[in-house]
């Protein structure tokens, strides 16, 4: 069964350019950390949407890449 996801990599974009546009004003951790999870939540959604291994193995990756990226953000609270 197929499942369509343009939905959640249309938000996920979204909060990938809210973060970097963050990152360029200053940014304080909490704010971070806020995107982060909203990205954390797309990432998850599209994981359970998606039926297909290649698009699994994405997920996987991006999870791992997050979580770097939450342990930084941590770093300027």
């Amino acid at each position: 069964e197929k499942y369509d996801i343009n939905e959640e990599k249309h938000r996920l974009k979204t909060h990938c350019d809210h973060f970097c546009d963050a990152l360029d004003n200053n940014p304080k951790g909490k704010t971070l950390n806020f995107i982060a999870q909203e990205m954390g939540r797309e990432i998850n959604t599209l994981g359970s949407k998606a039926n297909h291994a290649g698009i699994q193995k994405e997920v996987v990756a991006m999870k791992e890449e997050l979580e770097k990226i939450k342990e930084q953000a941590l770093n300027l609270l």
